[in-house]
């Protein structure tokens, strides 16, 4: 009888070969999921559904429109053929969206400081980042909010930095410390960019606060023509207040990011029973309304200039009224938008993984990876708010983010789906496993076999902090908590060197030219 106690030298010399080998670090291309994956398995709408989404939205654009757009909007869609009512409001001639859909850029590329972080946004490419304005910090020790600031958003930067399965930093939160708002943006540009090499997402409060930040921006990157030829930090840009109107700031905004070379994020967020209809395909009519009546404004500003279609309707607890960014519906919402975005050919973006659970528990894990997996298995190009995000958007957690980078492992995984082909349907591995080869008997299983080792790490993706010991292992060492492991794996991130941070030279002349309120 063959020895199966944990002693055999069969046992622990294939349990060793494998330990060794999880061990070794991976090449980026050998890696089981990586960026970029491509999605589109999930269809929540059929292409009759799509097509009557498609239609009521010009319907809504040529008949409706949108009001209160700025005097430069006003010269600049009316220029290209939208109409001014004389009630104040833009309608837009379906002729003149088609046209402008035709010229909008169908291949973005998002930008890293470091050109391995590079984003390739064309078709089902899936990318998963942070996104959001919270004004509250989690503690998860004490289990109490407290309001954000520069340094949490630094280490928010630093942290995303590290973990492979965040391909993007949009600022999650505001730095409530800085009370001058032309100084919190520019903070918030700083404390990003020196915190990741990764593609930034930011905002601006005024269109005059750009100037400074695109000054900044240029010094980072040398000049600005090396910015305008590869600009890491893009404008999330909420061009329009649902339901059907821009909003003015915003706008000026826009068109300032735009002149400046920066790519901009057109954000479309209603909720859905407040701020648009509350039927799920009604309030992603009114949000493709609203980013095709974006995409006509920036190509009317510049043809081709690089904007991501950012449909992103939320949730509302009907009963309550409160947001719920963690609910079904949600996942529904966004999925749906993802298939809107393949219909035009143009990046689009949409939230998904934020949560309404106040603490990283369980109500967290399920509504983060419900819309997190459906969002990566409808070919979502880029996941916003996919980590980190508490509270319906009000809190943030440097410890979440950092579950969530394996939580997101795991939702890449599946869109990476199931490769089948002859070595992966592994008749000959079974033959040999069951018959044996030549003299030799078959061993009965796989754990030694060439196939097992050398797919181990291509095929699967282990968790860093999720806990898969038996029962007995986990209390012998201590029954570990996942939330202390967090922090534990937090503190030792922020104590590592940072990749982004900037040379002595260029701090000081930043920190000479404009108020840096992050220490150095």
């Amino acid at each position: 009888m063959t020895d199966q106690s944990p002693s055999s030298p069969r046992r622990s010399g294939g349990r060793a070969a494998r330990r060794a080998l999880r061990a070794a670090p991976l090449a980026t291309d050998k890696r089981p999921v990586h960026a970029g994956l491509r999605g589109g398995q999930l269809r929540v709408l059929s292409d009759l559904d799509i097509a009557n989404i498609h239609e009521a939205a010009l319907t809504a654009l040529e008949h409706i429109g949108l009001a209160d757009a700025p005097p430069s909007g006003i010269e600049i869609l009316t220029r290209a053929g939208a109409i001014l009512g004389e009630d104040g409001r833009i309608r837009f001639p379906r002729a003149l969206v088609e046209d402008m859909l035709a010229v909008a850029c169908k291949d973005v590329t998002l930008c890293g400081r470091d050109p391995g972080n590079d984003l390739h946004l064309q078709g089902t490419k899936v990318h998963y980042g942070t996104a959001g304005a919270a004004v509250h910090m989690v503690d998860v020790e004490g289990r109490n909010y407290r309001e954000s600031t520069v340094q949490d958003l630094y280490d928010a930067a630093r942290i995303t930095d590290q973990l492979d399965n965040l391909h993007f930093l949009q600022r999650p939160m505001v730095c409530r410390d800085i009370a001058d708002n032309y100084e919190m943006d520019l903070n918030t540009v700083y404390a990003c960019t020196r915190g990741t090499t990764k593609h930034i997402g930011v905002s601006f409060t005024e269109a005059d606060y750009v100037a400074g930040a695109l000054e900044m921006l240029h010094m980072i990157a040398g000049d600005e023509d090396t910015w305008r030829a590869r600009p890491f930090v893009s404008n999330t840009n909420c061009f329009v207040v649902p339901p059907m109107k821009f909003a003015t700031d915003a706008c000026r905004v826009m068109e300032a990011c735009i002149e400046g070379g920066m790519p901009v994020l057109l954000l479309s967020a209603g909720m859905a029973g407040a701020t648009a209809p509350s039927p799920i395909a009604g309030a992603i009519v009114q949000a493709v309304a609203e980013c095709l009546a974006g995409v006509v404004y920036v190509n009317a500003i510049k043809p081709g200039h690089p904007a991501i279609f950012g449909t992103w309707p939320f949730g509302l607890d009907l009963r309550t009224g409160a947001m719920s960014v963690g609910s079904g519906e949600q996942a529904l919402l966004t999925a749906g938008c993802a298939q809107m975005h393949h219909f035009y050919g143009i990046p689009g973006g949409a939230a998904a993984g934020a949560s309404d659970a106040k603490l990283p528990d369980m109500q967290a894990g399920w509504e983060q990876m419900c819309s997190n997996v459906m969002a990566g298995l409808s070919g979502l190009n880029m996941v916003y708010e996919a980590a980190g995000m508490h509270a319906s958007l009000l809190g943030f957690c440097h410890e979440s983010l950092i579950l969530g980078d394996d939580l997101i492992g795991q939702a890449l995984r599946c869109v990476r789906g199931i490769e089948v082909t002859e070595e992966t349907l592994a008749l000959d591995v079974m033959r040999t496993t069951c018959l044996g080869d030549g003299d030799k008997a078959g061993v009965g299983h796989y754990l030694g076999a060439a196939q097992t080792l050398t797919r181990m790490e291509s095929d699967y993706v282990y968790p860093t902090l999720g806990d898969r010991m038996s029962p007995k292992e986990w209390a012998e060492k201590d029954k570990p908590d996942l939330l202390q492991k967090a922090t534990a794996r937090k503190l030792e991130l922020l104590a590592a060197p940072s990749s982004a941070a900037f040379n002595p030279a260029l701090d000081s002349a930043i920190r000479a030219r404009f108020t840096i309120h992050l220490p150095p």
